[in-house]
Formats: C-alpha cells, structure tokens, sequence
C-alpha cells in the first residue's frame, strides 16, 4: 500500500496541487487581461460621450442626461464653426481683401462671403457658419456607431447610466455631467468572485467601483477616473 501510495497516488496529488496553484494565479492574470481589453473599448466610449455632451453644450448651454438627445443632437443636430475661407498666408488675397475692405468702408463677412460665393475667390476672411454636428465631431471614425451611446459594451444591453445638472459652485451656476458603466455591467461573465473583490477594493479606496467620465457631484472638468 505504501508503495502504492508513492508510486501513483503521490504523484496525482502532486500534480492536482501544481494545477490548483497555478490556476490560483493564472486566474487573476486573465482576469485583468481582460478588464484592460474591455476597458480601452469602454474608455473610448466615455470618451465619445463627452465630446458629444460639450459640443450639446456648446449649443444649448446645458448638458443633458437623456441619451436620445445626444442621438438626436448627433444625427440632425448642428453647430456654428468658423469657417477659413482663404488662406492668411495668401499675400495676393490678402491685399485684395484689404483693397475691397478699403473701397467698401464697413463691409462685413458676411457680405465678402456672398462675393466668395459669386466668383471672387481671391479672399480671406473668417465667417460663422452652421455645419451639420455629425460632419464637426467624430468625424471618420468607423468604429463608431451612435445608436450604441448609451450602451455598455459586453453587458448584454446594459445601459450607461447618465446625469446632469446645474449646480451652483463658488455662487456661479456650472452645468454638469457624468456617465457611468458599473463593473458588473462591464465584466459581466467575467469571474464573479474577482469582479466582487474588485468592486470592493475600489469602494474602500473611495472610488466609484467602475468607469465613469464627469461628476455631478465633484466639478472635475469632464475627467474621465482612468486620467
């Protein structure tokens, strides 16, 4: 029997606690591996959001917290830019800019833009103008896709939680904003032990137990927490 022992059984149990091991620390390896995937696709996300939260802000004086308006504000939306017409560098359109400002005291932009418009292309000059916003921001990324805003990446549907208000700081009204995707939305399928410990460790540190970009709360002029 002793024999037994050392010759076959010895050497299963060794090898069943090598692997026990060994998955007791290849398990937190993958675990992270695959937070920090997830992470940079959520990250460029919040990233999105915030750009389309300043740019509504830019227009309506506000942040909203209704994912649908930002949709809408991206789709049929649109914004006042300057637009460049000539180039400062162009020395001949600039004397004749300045010629025909000289010749036509008070003449604005907005006149030199209709003789731009009718063929005197030798001009520079800068006019406000209302551009479409889905042609002013997130322009050319192929990885973005706005009717997925407001949903968190691998959570199977789960929504990004949003909020905004005006909140009165240092007696000036501030608008505010933040979006939120909570770990166990985010690692959801993930190791559900790991996915605890790791919402623990970020409650204790006093830290919001996900990704989150904004605060209602603390004005921290639109930072994402993984800045």
């Amino acid at each position: 029997m002793k024999k037994l022992f050392t010759i076959v059984l010895l050497p299963i149990a060794i090898i069943g606690l090598v692997f026990l091991v060994y998955s007791s620390i290849s398990k937190p390896v993958k675990f992270d591996k695959e937070r920090d995937a997830r992470k940079v696709v959520a990250v460029q996300q919040l990233k999105d959001i915030r750009d389309l939260e300043v740019a509504f802000k830019s227009v309506y004086n506000h942040f909203t917290s209704d994912p649908d308006s930002l949709k809408d504000f991206y789709l049929n939306g649109k914004m006042k830019v300057d637009l460049q017409i000539g180039s400062p560098d162009d020395s001949a359109a600039v004397a004749n800019t300045e010629k025909i400002k000289k010749a036509k005291r008070g003449i604005t932009n907005a006149q030199l833009y209709d003789m731009y418009q009718k063929g005197e292309k030798n001009l520079v000059f800068t006019i406000e103008s209302e551009v479409p916003t889905r042609e002013t921001i997130l322009v050319g990324r192929n990885d973005f896709d706005i009717n997925k805003i407001d949903v968190i990446p691998f959570s199977e549907g789960d929504k990004v939680l949003f909020d905004s208000v005006i909140k009165t700081v240092s007696g000036v009204q501030v608008p505010l904003f933040e979006a939120k995707m909570p770990y166990n939305s985010l690692l959801k399928g993930m190791d559900n032990q790991l996915i605890v410990n790791l919402n623990a460790e970020m409650t204790d540190t006093d830290r919001y137990p996900g990704l989150m970009v904004g605060s209602v709360e603390n004005p921290n002029n639109n930072a994402g927490n993984w800045e």
